[in-house]
């Protein structure tokens, strides 16, 4: 009641099912606030409780922070663009057309989404993987009934040219099959 009054004094109103109080727990732990919500969306990122490592301070170890990451709805909507072009059925095009095409938007996401988190972003990653290899299977024949070939075909180009796909660069190149 105090925030909708203060607001209200501002010329703002809160939104009944965007508004919520979130307990931040951190490393406080408090028995009466186990009810309350843990996490929050903001921007496509979700803010809850994480694991987090001391490397800034002079202090060594693990501590539990109140972080972001990508948000599960980011992640799908992301899916969703993806499956939207239909790069599975785009045989016409090279591997490098393919890159040229998607590069720009995967160093967008990961500009964004991946600022804070870059774990949370490997979803993501994995399933652009998966659609190369489903896009390696329809463009060879070779390929096409075994997804384990497919799945070693896409991964030794990415060895041999890592700078191909920007995700590729950070290292996510194994993870095919």
């Amino acid at each position: 009641m105090e925030l909708k009054a203060r607001f209200e004094e501002c010329g703002l109103e809160l939104h009944p099912d965007k508004s919520k109080i979130v307990y931040c727990r951190g490393n406080r732990c408090n028995k009466k606030e186990v009810d309350k919500s843990r996490s929050f969306d903001f921007l496509g990122y979700t803010f809850r409780a994480r694991t987090c490592s001391t490397q800034k301070t002079k202090e060594k170890g693990l501590f539990t922070g109140f972080t972001p990451a990508v948000s599960k709805t980011s992640v799908n909507a992301m899916r969703a663009k993806i499956r939207k072009h239909k790069l599975r059925r785009r045989t016409d095009l090279s591997l490098e057309d393919i890159a040229k095409w998607y590069n720009p938007i995967l160093r967008g996401w990961m500009n964004y989404y991946g600022a804070y988190t870059r774990t949370g972003m490997n979803i993501v990653w994995n399933y652009v993987n998966e659609t190369l290899v489903a896009w390696a299977r329809k463009k060879y024949k070779v390929l096409r009934n075994n997804r384990k070939k497919a799945s070693y075909f896409v991964e030794g180009i990415a060895k041999k040219q890592p700078n191909l796909f920007v995700h590729w660069q950070m290292g996510m190149t194994g993870w095919f099959t």
